[in-house]
């Protein structure tokens, strides 16, 4: 029998091909990708018509660690990811995105990261 960190992996996996099916992005309007480990927290903006990864940003970022040092949590972490990805949309004249949560619960720091993106002027 697989252990619990399995079964939930297998999940998450399985929501995140039937998420991938219906959402695509363009270059118009890419795809904000998250993806969270257990120490960070990472988005991407994709446009899936050309194959391309537009944006990255992590909070392992050189830029971001004067920020993320002072945060107090995973969370305030993950809203510092979100806004930095929505400044750099916005230098790339991109306004919407496609919110594609990977398969996590749309809670907790997923939240946090669109809220942060939302507040930074990224629209999804």
């Amino acid at each position: 029998m697989a252990n619990l960190s399995e079964i939930r992996r297998v999940r998450r996996e399985r929501i995140k091909r039937r998420i991938h099916k219906k959402v695509s992005g363009t270059p118009d309007k890419p795809r904000l990708v998250v993806f969270r480990s257990l120490k960070g927290m990472s988005a991407q903006l994709v446009d899936d018509s050309n194959q391309k990864t537009l944006i990255t940003i992590s909070s392992l970022s050189k830029e971001l660690a004067p920020e993320i040092n002072k945060a107090k949590g995973k969370i305030e972490v993950a809203k510092i990811v979100g806004k930095a990805i929505g400044e750099e949309a916005k230098k790339r004249k991109i306004n919407t995105a496609i919110f594609d949560r990977s398969g996590y619960l749309y809670h907790g720091r997923v939240k946090a990261l669109a809220d942060g993106a939302r507040e930074a002027g990224l629209k999804f």
